[in-house]
Order: C-alpha cells, then structure tokens, then sequence
C-alpha cells in the first residue's frame, strides 16, 4: 500500500487534515503549536484512493539530544519512509524563515513532495498562496483542511505525483483450500470453541507518566519508533504500532501518562487521557507500567481497578528493573503487595522488566499471552453446574428472613471477559459476601486467576404467572 506522511511546521493543520483523510479524530486537535509529537499512522481515503497516511511531529531547527530535535528525527525518519510527503504550509500567515529551510532540506533529500498551502480558504490567504512558488518545489495545491474543500484537486495532485498504477491492487491469486483449511473443528462431547493462539491480539500499555511506557515498545519493536527521552509526558497522542511475535500479529498501543484527576487541569492532558481511555477500551490486554523504583502509587492502583471494571484483561510490568539492586527481597515484596492491594486481580500476572536493556520482555509476551486465553476461556454448562453444586453444598447461602435461598442452575453466557448467570429464587437476598465468595472459589476452581470475572443474578420465569387461581 502506498505511505504519505504528512509533514510541515508546527500548528499548520497537518493533524486537521490526518483526521480528515482518516474519517476520525484520532490525532489530538489544538490551537497550541507541537501539539503532536510521535508518528500517527492510519488507514485514509480520499474519494477513490486508499493509502496509508502518516501524520508527523512539527518540523522545528533544534539541537538534536533535544526534545524537539528528537521530534524533528522522527519526522525526518517517516519522510524517508514514505513514498510521497505532503509539505503543508499556511496560506493565511504566509511562507515563513521555517518554511523556507525545511523546504532546503526536502530538496536535498531528493524524495518526492507534493506542496500543499492549507487554509486557504481564509480572507488574505491569496499572498501566502502564491508565496509558496518561492519554495522551488512545484505548484502548491490550495485546500482548507477543516472545511474539506480543494480534497479533489488533493486527489489528482497525488495521483499526478505516484501515479494511477500505485494504487491499482494486485489481483488476489486464488485459494481453493483455505477455507477448508480454516473451518473450526468441534468436539461433539465438548461443544467449546478451542482457544486460537493464531488470532491477532490488541494490547494497550498505560501507566503515570515517565513509566518508561514508550522506552518498553521501542525495545520490543527493535527500533526507535516512539518518541522517548527523561521528560515525563512525552506521550500525547494514543500511537498503535503492529509487529509480530512468534508468528503472531500483534497491534500495540502507546497511552500518555494517567495522572490523578484532581491534577489533570489542561485541556490537552484531558484530551491525552481521553485518547488513553479509548484506547483500554479498545484492547484485548491492557499492560500496567509499574515504576519499579516506586511502585504501588495511588494511581497505579486506580489504572489497574480502572481496567477490571471496564472488563479487560490486565497484566503488571514491573518496568527499571535494570535499577533495582536487591532483586529477590524487591521481588517478593512486590508480588506481596500485589496479592494485598489488588484483590479484585487475585492471580494476575506480575513481570519484572527492563526496557531499557530488554530484560524480561519474552517473559512479559508470554505472560500476556496466558492472559490473554484466561480471558478468552469458556466452561460448559454441565461442568459449572457439578462445581455450583459442590460449593453450594459445602458452604450454603444464608437465610434471610428465616428463608432459604434456592440457587438453582448456572450458565457462562459470554467470556471478553468471562461472564456468568446464575437462576435463583431470590436473587436480591443472595448477598455481596456470598456472590464473593463464588466468585473467588470459581476463579480458582477453573483457572481464571488476573482477569476480571462478571456475575449476574436472574430470578426464573414462572410458567404460571398472571394465571387466575382455579377452584374446584
């Protein structure tokens, strides 16, 4: 598929245009320049055109173990990468000093641009329009990226540019045995669906900010994709990368940091922390950075209580274990308040990692892999009803009102995570001791340590309900 990226100064509408093109806001929108600063990619369409769009940080002169030289690295790396760059430039304020060095710089690099002079539909745009000739690098193309308008002259623009075969899809070669090849085999005794470890899997990593969240992707990806450095909250936009491990896809998402509500005052941290909550509600498993130096901080608690109560799966890291120097003492104490702080997580997986060095992350895949199946895990009806009766016989529920409560049968009704129903009598005199109580000897019983478990009570239906009494 063909790669744009979408280049340009800082608070010029790159991001404006990236949502556009995309059909969603997915790049964080403000007045503010440098808004944006890691790689964004996403799937776009532009009347009949499909490609894959990149949208970039604001290009900025700047040293380069800087926060903005490393900004500017980044987008140098994804003009190299793509097969076409859109320099954007504001019609409205005119061609600037910036302008003017960054499109020295795209010339000498000799890879193919395609000048585009944004908001342009602006009183007075008509000058910065004709200024951008002076860049050397062709005729500028007018739009208004948050009106929509000039998207066909865009359209023919690239074409013009790439060409209509660069779009054109090779014909699929035919497959007469993948469907056979795929069809899902069940066991006539068992009807449950087997867990497919073959499955692309969706992983959110959250955490405070300066975890080492993005230092963590970057080494399993083997390079540097993300933007990191000791400045905590680098991370703005939620940023997913896709590789694979042990032949399975994986798509990762990289969150901002989650501070506690009472400080979030800015509106561009809330936007931040919106985006990272879209995020946990999209993935799969969500991994948990733990600073290993200072674990267990009131926010890491709410994060991890956050994603059982939205139903995903979770998983701790234990991320600068490279800096912990008693290690066994330092292990033990955490896997100790692990158990103790987080209950409702009875059984997750907890992992020591350095992301720095790599340490540990094989470890860490495999742990959320394990998860991942727990969450994914379904028990038949007739194995839930033996263990209901089991455990209802050893530890019965309590009488109310001098009344017994009759539980009669239980179901799994759905996993993602693992949901369960149980028919009783009386389902509002059971009790949030005894629905623990279950809910604890079921994780055990059946192996659904770490994930969150769901519960519902349902009274069943009277077959003689609303019937008049007969008297004979």
């Amino acid at each position: 598929m063909v790669t744009i990226a979408i280049i340009g100064r800082p608070n010029v509408g790159k991001s404006t245009l990236f949502n556009r093109l995309v059909g969603k806001k997915l790049a964080l929108v403000d007045d503010r320049p440098g808004v944006t600063r890691d790689r964004r990619v996403g799937e776009a369409s532009l009347l009949d055109l499909e490609f894959e769009i990149v949208d970039t940080a604001g290009l900025e002169e700047a040293v380069d173990d800087t926060l903005e030289g490393r900004m500017r690295a980044q987008t140098e790396r994804a003009i190299d990468m793509a097969d076409l760059s859109l320099f954007m430039v504001d019609a409205k304020s005119g061609i600037t000093p910036q302008d003017q060095a960054f499109g020295e710089l795209l010339r000498k690099r000799g890879r193919p641009v395609l000048l585009v002079a944004n908001k342009s539909e602006a009183k007075g745009s008509d000058s910065g329009f004709y200024d951008a000739y002076s860049l050397g690098l062709g005729e500028p193309v007018p739009i208004s990226a948050e009106h929509g308008e000039g998207m066909g002259d865009l359209r023919d623009a690239i074409v013009g540019a790439l060409g209509e075969a660069a779009f054109e899809e090779p014909e699929a070669e035919a497959a007469p045995d993948a469907v056979a090849d795929t069809e899902i085999e069940f066991d006539e005794d068992e009807p449950i669906e087997s867990y497919d470890a073959t499955k692309p899997m969706r992983i959110a990593i959250v955490g405070r900010p300066n975890a080492g969240k993005s230092t963590m992707i970057n080494r399993f990806l083997g390079e540097d994709r993300l933007l990191t450095g000791p400045e905590a909250g680098i991370t703005r936009d939620s940023i997913s990368v896709e590789w694979d491990w042990r032949g399975r896809r994986v798509k990762m998402f990289d969150t901002a940091g989650m501070r506690r509500r009472a400080k979030v005052q800015e509106k561009l941290e809330k936007l931040s922390v919106a985006d990272a909550l879209r995020a946990i509600r999209f993935a799969e498993v969500v991994v948990v950075v733990f600073d290993a130096t200072i674990p267990f901080e009131r926010q890491d608690l709410s994060i991890a209580d956050l994603i059982m109560r939205e139903g995903r799966a979770p998983v701790i890291a234990f991320n600068k274990w490279d800096l912990v120097e008693d290690r066994q003492a330092v292990l033990a104490d955490l896997r100790e308040k692990t158990e103790r702080l987080l209950p409702q997580a009875r059984g997750i997986q907890a992992v020591p990692v350095s992301g720095e060095t790599g340490e540990g992350l094989d470890r860490l895949m495999q742990a959320i892999m394990a998860t991942h199946e727990t969450w994914n895990k379904r028990i038949s009806t007739a194995k839930l009803n033996q263990w209901l009766e089991r455990v209802v016989g050893h530890h019965p529920p309590p009488a109310v009102a001098g009344r017994r409560v009759n539980i009669k049968y239980m179901t799994q009704v759905k996993s993602r995570p693992p949901t369960f129903m149980i028919s009783t009598t009386r389902p509002e005199a059971l009790g949030t001791s005894y629905t623990r109580y279950l809910v604890n000897n079921l994780r055990e019983s059946f192996g659904l340590g770490g994930v969150p478990i769901r519960l519902g009570l349902r009274k069943p239906d009277n077959p003689f309900a609303g019937r008049a009494k007969k008297y004979t």
